[in-house]
């Protein structure tokens, strides 16, 4: 049956779902268990108390953007690294024993600690946290390579299906992804380089910004020439706070806010993106990925393990990775599963996946001030909210009580639109065409620069603030566009102010 037949629809709210396979090697090690017992004593558990999560008549702003659990911490460069604060003292037990799986930085095969080796053969990165730095967005490079690395950006391959209207195949020498990096022996598959082009942009007031648009190309192949036909997508690590929310996000809610065809007539026309989920076993509604390619954090997890730093879970127990076929030595290089088991144990996916899914969102700050409240208004007005929609209401039959009937405030409504050709990356990707992208939750998006060090945004990074980040905006996201670039400056400037709050 194929994707998105409603014989194979399934609810993705509310369940955990994982494969389990042969018993593991690994017994949870001493030093994660240790690590957690000592950082939970350090954990605050500030929260705010009578603080309204939605909008008074008065027309304040909501503050708990993330429910009950929402930190209420220091915004600092740790903001989004703190466990929800409705978690209980267990719960943040396993919340650190998860961060200490996420920080992690595992070693080739075969070595002494044969609890964390199995890395690669080829990859991107040692460990979960050297793309999501400080559980935070990822950025390009500042130069191509030896200058710089990737390392919190991926490239995604593929070629077209065999027939006209067959889905896309990972590319058949490099796989789904380019891996930069690989265990002695072997060579990386390549190195992404990136042209920039500027572009002016006149704004009202007499105003001017400037769009840098990238040409990519892969160079240094290691493994012979590369299909003509080649697709490439490429994206930066988005960051990881309030997953588990959005997971606990009712499917009938996400399908609410649907318009395929645009019956409305309000020129948007956000649609969802069934995709094959291996944990559930069937198609489900993606939720995850810049194009909402991925249905749960199970599935998310294991196949960032296997793709990105190639190790094998139960759920994707490849233990060489994204190696194909045709690079036979990388297939036969040494890895760190012992027959029938796994590199990284299920006991371990299991903590780790408590951590994804319980990340706080930081409080929304400055709510009351006029130019904040003024810049949401200024959003709605321009129709911005059309597809960063405001508001969810997780189920009540979330996974755990943490996540359970929550007011929340992402700013996104989880579906596919079509932005236009300036962000076009020409590969779908599921049901997703060559140019639709989910939209973005905005929580958190204030804090990139305390927390990340930067403010580059978009799915590539393309953009060098947020101004840029609207501006690029095409496709169904037009005529906002075009009106964010027409306000008077004092409205554009409270519209980000309005943005740098959240």
């Amino acid at each position: 049956m194929r994707a998105g037949e409603s014989g194979r629809l399934v609810q993705s709210h509310g369940r955990t779902v994982e494969r389990r396979g042969p018993a593991g090697r690994l017994a949870l090690p001493a030093m994660l268990v240790a690590a957690a017992v000592l950082a939970v004593g350090s954990v605050a558990t500030a929260q705010s108390t009578g603080q309204s999560t939605g909008q008074s008549a008065g027309g304040a702003l909501a503050v708990l953007l993330g429910g009950e659990g929402t930190s209420t911490r220091t915004p600092d460069h740790n903001a989004f690294s703190h466990p929800m604060s409705n978690l209980t003292f267990a719960d943040r037990a396993s919340f650190n024993i998860g961060n200490a799986v996420f920080r992690r930085a595992w070693v080739v095969a075969p070595s002494s600690t044969a609890s964390a080796d199995g890395l690669g053969p080829l990859y991107n990165a040692r460990a979960c946290q050297h793309c999501h730095l400080k559980d935070g967005r990822g950025h390009p490079p500042e130069a191509n390579f030896p200058e710089d690395t990737l390392l919190s950006m991926l490239v995604r391959l593929s070629v077209p299906g065999e027939t006209a209207g067959d889905p896309p195949r990972p590319e058949p020498v490099y796989g789904g992804q380019l891996q930069d990096l690989a265990a002695p022996g072997l060579v990386p598959e390549g190195h992404l380089r990136t042209d920039w082009t500027e572009i002016p942009v006149d704004l009202s007031g007499g105003e001017t910004a400037s769009l840098r648009r990238p040409g990519y190309s892969i160079v240094d192949l290691g493994y012979g020439p590369i299909s003509p036909d080649v697709m490439l997508s490429v994206r930066v690590a988005p960051p990881m706070i309030g997953l588990g929310l959005l997971e606990a996000v009712p499917e009938d809610a996400i399908l609410a806010n649907a318009d395929p065809d645009d019956a409305d007539g309000d020129g948007l026309s956000g649609r969802p993106n069934w995709v094959e989920s291996p944990s559930l076993g069937a198609v489900a509604l993606g939720r995850f990925g810049w194009k909402a390619n991925v249905a749960t954090l199970v599935d998310q997890n294991s196949g960032a393990f296997n793709g990105d730093i190639g190790m094998s879970t139960a759920l994707v127990p490849a233990s060489f990775g994204d190696c194909t076929e045709a690079q036979a030595t990388c297939r036969s290089a040494p890895h760190g599963a012992l027959d029938g088991e796994v590199e990284v144990d299920t006991q371990l996916t299991t903590f780790l996946l408590f951590y994804t899914r319980t990340l706080a969102v930081p409080a929304r700050r400055d709510a009351d001030d006029p130019q904040v409240v003024r810049g949401a208004e200024v959003f709605a007005d321009l129709g911005c909210s059309g597809c960063h929609n405001p508001t969810f209401r997780t189920a009540a039959d979330a996974p755990m009580p943490a996540l359970a009937d929550q007011e929340i405030w992402p700013y996104t409504d989880l579906l596919l639109h079509d932005m236009g050709e300036g962000l076009a990356d020409h590969r779908p990707d599921g049901e997703a065409s060559g140019s639709e992208w989910r939209t973005a939750p905005l929580w958190g998006i204030g804090l990139t620069e305390v927390v990340s060090g930067h403010t580059y945004f978009l799915h590539d990074g393309r953009a060098r603030n947020l101004t840029e980040a609207v501006l690029w905006h095409g496709g169904e996201a037009q005529a906002a566009r075009d009106g964010f670039a027409a306000l008077a400056p004092d409205d554009r400037a409270a519209i980000l102010r309005f943005l740098e709050s959240l």
